[in-house]
């Protein structure tokens, strides 16, 4: 499925004409993916307004208990197949037509939600950047700055802490290794923020900057997010 993926986005990127689905191979015209598997992608819905939690749509006993730093987040999709497969192919093999998709299905979520002052993508910590080659989440905060004409405002918040990958560690850890994470050189007096990424699990990353935010003045910090991860991720 990866292979399919990585094939057909290399084939986008290269040309932009005609192609097949990178989903399920079928026509699609100009589009990586076909109107039936666009209309078959896991929407994300009844969820905690605060951390998109699924599961109710009133705030989740965590958020209540443990109010995050946050006040609101927007996701997209849910991180499940084929979602997972689309992001992984993105942000590890390169695959920037996929950017577009990510930005469109976004914007649509959060097309009548209030306004923000500007839109910050998550930033990477300049090693990170160097092997990547780009920061994922400032691509797809290109689109939704275009599509919706909030500024962007991609270095008010730094990563100035090189941290260990997440992935492997509990909710604890997680908060303790991304301790001083973050800087922002610029004052934010009483704007609403929001910041934009390409995948939320347990958020603590998002947690962190979203606090260094309001030391800086930020009077609201919403999450804008393509994908939210389910509890077994």
């Amino acid at each position: 499925m990866m292979l399919a993926i990585l094939n057909s986005c290399s084939k986008f990127i290269q040309r932009q004409i005609k192609q097949d689905c990178c989903l399920c191979g079928t026509a699609s015209g100009t589009h990586l993916v076909c109107a039936a598997c666009h209309e078959s992608l896991p929407r994300h819905s009844l969820a905690c307004p605060v951390c998109a939690a699924p599961g109710s749509s009133e705030v989740c006993g965590e958020c209540l208990k443990h109010p995050p730093a946050f006040d609101r987040t927007s996701a997209a999709l849910d991180y499940t197949f084929p979602v997972d497969k689309l992001i992984q192919a993105y942000k590890y093999h390169h695959q920037l037509a996929l950017a577009h998709l990510f930005g469109a299905l976004l914007s649509r979520t959060v097309r009548e939600q209030p306004r923000p002052d500007i839109i910050i993508p998550m930033p990477l910590h300049p090693i990170r950047l160097r092997e990547r080659g780009f920061n994922q989440a400032h691509e797809i905060a290109k689109h939704l700055n275009k599509d919706l004409g909030v500024p962007l405002a991609a270095q008010r918040l730094h990563r100035v802490v090189n941290t260990v990958s997440q992935a492997t560690l509990d909710w604890e850890a997680r908060k303790k290794n991304m301790k001083g994470a973050f800087a922002c050189d610029a004052p934010l007096n009483g704007q609403h923020i929001v910041l934009i990424d390409d995948v939320m699990t347990s958020g603590a990353t998002l947690n962190a900057a979203a606090k260094t935010l309001k030391h800086a003045g930020a009077a609201q910090v919403s999450l804008w997010v393509v994908a939210r991860a389910l509890p077994h991720h």
